[in-house]
């Protein structure tokens, strides 16, 4: 493996990172090449010097394979190779192999496919001349399509299949998203870096066996599930993939539909590794990539996970205004996670307000909807046999009630207890 040191850069920080992601791929690390440049070799990245390091440290262990812990151009990856006599990955291709093993999802593998030819399109090398086609016919002979020319056109095909079955499974999902949206069930997404225990979060909080492991990129496909909350209220929690420091473009162009379920979420929940001592750094890379696809704005709450392993105990952290903002918990242990479910349903109940609906007696199943999918918090019988409920409600509650077929404008009224502040809209 090969880390260089430019001036201003985190060498170390970024070197562990690499071979983090080695291990995720499966490989082996038997060699870590270091060195210090001003800038960049425009030939090989490295410099001769370094690229002579790296084919003798090739051939005393028999590598197969030269990873580089930075973005190298087509030209500099083929010049390595030719210096190394071995295969060369650059970090995004390092990346993008992760991806294509963790994929399981139709969805996943369409996504990495289209990333990787992306990737291979620029890195396609001369024609060979032996493979040369001749066209028939007077007039049209000639040289033909060589092998280059033909890489190139495949791939362009290739890549317009996939964006159209990934429009269409776009279209899909977006269905099922007006499909949810009908109901009313706010949604919460899980972000944070990679190996910060999301999963292991959200198997906890829904009781799923979503994949889990101490390795980065772990999680590749999104998973959602539903979580029961103090007080009647239902969340859909959503787990998706993890973030990374300098995330490739390409990764996140063909993660768009799905990281549209981080941008179309309710609400964030930020999973940062308490244990991890560059949890600040690594924080603001998920912040950086938030900011990239258009999630920045959206509420978050700060989940700090692995408190076992950092000594840290279980507490909560409130603003100015006494929202909760911060919670500390263990994922494994489960220790602090019944105070992050009273912080998300009290996370809800101020965005709520009281209801009251006067119900005929002939609105049974209007009753058992309400009773099922809302927070009644009181219910009387009239004499004349009506129901009289108080309900808690947020506004897609409330919009949802309403566009009941059955349900009829006069039904609603003023709550009993006179509370205008929390009064219905």
């Amino acid at each position: 493996m090969v880390d260089l040191c430019f001036p201003g850069s985190e060498a170390q920080d970024a070197a562990e990172e690499m071979q983090l992601l080695a291990q995720s791929a499966g490989a082996e690390v038997c060699e870590v090449v270091r060195g210090n440049r001003q800038r960049p070799d425009a030939a090989t990245y490295l410099g001769k010097g370094k690229a002579d390091e790296v084919r003798v440290a090739v051939l005393r262990h028999e590598a197969d394979l030269v990873l580089v812990n930075h973005d190298l151009s087509p030209a500099q990856e083929r010049n390595l190779e030719k210096i190394a006599s071995c295969r060369v990955l650059d970090r995004t291709g390092l990346i993008l192999d992760i991806f294509a093993q963790r994929a399981r999802s139709h969805e996943g593998k369409l996504q990495v496919e289209l990333a990787q030819l992306d990737h291979l399109a620029s890195r396609l090398v001369r024609g060979w001349t032996h493979l040369e086609r001749q066209k028939g016919g007077i007039g049209l002979r000639g040289p033909g399509e060589t092998q280059l020319e033909t890489d190139r056109r495949l791939i362009r095909e290739r890549v317009k299949h996939l964006n159209r079955r990934l429009a269409k499974v776009r279209s899909q999902r977006e269905g099922r998203r007006r499909a949810r949206n009908k109901i009313p069930i706010p949604t919460v997404s899980l972000v944070g870096y990679t190996n910060a225990g999301k999963s292991s979060l959200f198997n906890r909080l829904t009781g799923a066996t979503v994949y889990a492991a101490d390795q980065l990129f772990a999680t590749l496909d999104p998973t959602m599930r539903r979580v029961e909350l103090p007080g009647r209220a239902s969340i859909i929690l959503a787990d998706t993939v993890g973030f990374i420091r300098d995330l490739p473009h390409k990764l996140v162009e063909a993660f768009k539909s799905t990281l549209e379920e981080v941008t179309e979420a309710d609400l964030l929940l930020h999973v940062v590794d308490t244990a991890n001592p560059e949890r600040r750094d690594q924080a603001q890379q998920v912040d950086l990539v938030l900011t990239e696809i258009g999630a920045d704005r959206l509420d978050q709450i700060t989940v700090y996970n692995k408190i076992d392993l950092a000594g840290e105990q279980p507490r909560v952290e409130r603003d100015a205004a006494g929202a909760v903002r911060k919670v500390w918990l263990s994922a494994v242990t489960g220790a602090g996670v019944p105070l992050l479910l009273d912080a998300l349903a009290e996370h809800y109940r101020r965005h709520r307000f009281t209801c009251g609906v006067l119900l005929p007696a002939t609105a049974g199943r209007l009753r058992a909807l309400i009773h099922s999918r809302l927070f009644v918090t009181a219910e009387s019988v009239l004499p004349d046999g009506r129901w009289h409920m108080e309900v808690e409600l947020g506004q897609p509650d409330f919009d949802w009630l309403t566009q009941q077929h059955d349900f009829q404008p006069e039904y609603l009224v003023l709550p009993p207890s006179g509370d205008q502040d929390r009064a219905m809209p």
